[in-house]
């Protein structure tokens, strides 16, 4: 599969994809370059990297929900113990997911 990147914007679109212009940026069809086979493998393997990470922040925010309700329903302080620190964990682990995505964009792996 070949992909092929904008030089304006960084869009990475597959063959089958590309347009007379751009469609985040507009800019014409020609200021698009093929990516090479190393290149292009990293975007499959990145692309799938980012899909994880984007399922683990939103089981975070899940666990953070849960977490919440066993907070609140405060049965007693053992149980609280455990949501309190199921809340700071998984708030930690999204943010985690975050950095390390901007990381993969900021180096070109998206």
């Amino acid at each position: 599969m070949k992909f092929y990147r904008c030089e304006v914007c960084g869009l990475v679109l597959e063959e089958g994809q590309l347009e007379e212009n751009c469609p985040k940026c507009g800019a014409p069809k020609e200021k698009f370059i093929e990516l090479d086979p190393e290149a292009s493998e990293k975007h499959v393997r990145s692309e799938f990297t980012n899909d994880l990470h984007v399922q683990l922040i939103h089981l975070c925010e899940k666990l953070e929900h849960v977490a919440e309700a066993g907070i609140n329903d405060n049965l007693d302080p053992s149980c609280v113990k455990i949501f309190v620190r199921t809340k700071a964990y998984s708030k930690l682990l999204k943010q985690l997911a975050k950095a390390e995505l901007a990381g993969h964009i900021t180096k070109g792996k998206w």
